[in-house]
């Protein structure tokens, strides 16, 4: 969280504002020309931009589909470059801009407007990231992949269209599309006016994953995590029969399993992680489908198959994510589930670690220090930054949280929300002040802030909401 990875865990149904704040607009044919000129000739006029083509975009709206020149290295810009995908979704030049990621591909829908886009009635440019897709340097070297040359990705984006778009600009992004546009915030605060981030993960220890345990011993009822806690085991005790059907899809599908090791270790693997993917995905009540102990062998790994996406522990899918999972362990960090109650069944140690999703000769070298500098830099120095979680999503367990030194910024929980949440699935008071704080951000310069001062803490946190409780296929968190 489609034919790629995260498309297959993420299965959003169109027109519903998700987790990652997408709607999904009605279809016309693009207008000719629009109130700003050949909106076309001035985009293609940019340094750097291309003109690949034009989609169908809703009535009033040009969708050109871009590609923009990057340094491979921004460090070293006469090292290469390469080019980033890109969507505009244009409506207006004196409108706002929101930058919208998803931290991965564009995606087969790039000129879906995020919940923030839909609410200001903005502009939107949709960013592929660096090594997804076809935004890929040439060669095999993934050492640029960092969260820094992303940002600086942005930035340069950010200030090329400035040139054109003179309102304020907000960004935004769902799970790791949210992780994305924090880290841009660190290093270029001032490029936006604002940032939304929906259910982002904040794993700032990569050697204490308790957080995760504990949350997972506290979503829903004590009976439904026996139920979940049992359906892990029958899949287990069982796992001649699930292998054996698990095998013959990947014989049909023609689906292989050199990176992971062999379909008994995927499927493993895939039983560990059962329960943060029920969480993130499954809608509330779905508690009654989880298969009881007499279940069926076919009904079993069925359901199985339906939570945890069998299909993304194969090199077919894992290919085009080996950015991510490289990503995970270098710099992001990624969740190892404790399981006590499946002792006794577990045949491979280590299976978790997330050198399983990546090829041997790629190198994974883990910077610890990078994740509690974004954590540090949002609550001593973050500004107009809001996080939007849902209160049974397992991601969120280590969350971004707010500090004495962060301004004008807020958390808010959507109640029994899971990983496909949005600002409209608020209570309606936080909502209400959710809207009211991002139409106040796309109506500011964020160089107002060098005259407004820090906030109180008291003040930062008022806007947290507390609902008491009683990582998708591309492994988050």
């Amino acid at each position: 969280m489609k034919n790629t990875l995260k498309r297959l865990v993420m299965v959003v149904a169109s027109g519903v504002l998700t987790a990652t704040g997408v709607s999904s607009p009605a279809l016309a044919q693009p207008a000719a020309t629009t109130a700003d000129g050949d909106i076309r000739a001035r985009i293609a006029a940019v340094p750097g931009m291309r003109l690949l083509g034009e989609r169908p975009g809703a009535l009033g709206q040009t969708v050109l589909d871009l590609s923009f020149r990057q340094p491979t290295d921004h460090r070293h810009p006469g090292r290469g470059s390469f080019e980033q995908r890109v969507t505009l979704v244009h409506k207006s030049v004196e409108k706002p801009m929101v930058l919208y990621s998803s931290g991965y591909d564009l995606g087969s829908s790039p000129q879906r407007l995020s919940e923030p886009a839909a609410l200001l009635d903005a502009n939107q440019v949709t960013t592929e990231q660096r090594f997804f897709g076809t935004s890929r340097p040439e060669g095999a070297d993934l050492s640029t992949l960092t969260i820094w040359q992303a940002a600086s990705d942005h930035h340069r984006l950010i200030t090329a269209l400035k040139q054109l778009y003179h309102g304020s600009w907000i960004s935004t992004g769902g799970s790791k599309g949210g992780m994305t546009a924090v880290y841009h915030r660190r290093f270029y605060p001032d490029d936006v006016a604002g940032t939304v981030a929906y259910g982002a993960p904040n794993n700032t220890d990569d050697q204490d994953d308790s957080a995760y345990d504990a949350r997972l011993e506290h979503l829903g009822s004590a009976e439904c995590r026996d139920a979940l806690k049992s359906a892990q085991r029958q899949a287990l005790i069982r796992r001649e029969a699930m292998t054996q059907r698990f095998g013959r899809w990947a014989a049909d599908a023609k689906a292989t399993f050199t990176t992971i090791g062999s379909g008994d270790r995927a499927f493993e693997l895939a039983v560990l992680r059962l329960p943060m993917m029920f969480w993130m995905h499954q809608p509330e009540g779905s508690c009654s489908s989880v298969p009881q102990a007499d279940a069926t062998d076919d009904a079993l790994y069925a359901w199985v198959d339906q939570v945890t996406q069998l299909p993304v522990y194969t090199d077919q899918t894992l290919q085009a994510f080996t950015p991510y999972f490289y990503q995970l362990g270098t710099q992001l960090g990624y969740a190892h589930f404790a399981a006590p109650h499946l002792e006794g069944l577990l045949r491979h140690p280590g299976v978790q670690d997330v050198r399983s999703y990546v090829p041997r000769d790629v190198p994974l070298r883990f910077q610890a220090g990078a994740m509690p500098d974004i954590d540090r830099w949002v609550r001593l120095h973050g500004a107009s930054l809001m996080f939007v979680n849902g209160e049974n999503d397992i991601a969120v367990a280590e969350p971004f949280r707010l500090g004495k030194g962060t301004r004008d910024s807020f958390v808010f929980e959507v109640p029994a929300g899971n990983h496909h949440i949005s600002i409209g699935g608020l209570r309606p008071a936080d909502a209400e002040s959710a809207r009211a704080s991002l139409s106040r951000w796309a109506g500011e310069r964020t160089e107002s802030w060098a005259h407004t001062g820090p906030r109180s803490a008291a003040a930062n946190t008022a806007a947290v909401t507390s609902a008491p409780h009683s990582t998708p296929g591309a492994p988050q968190p």
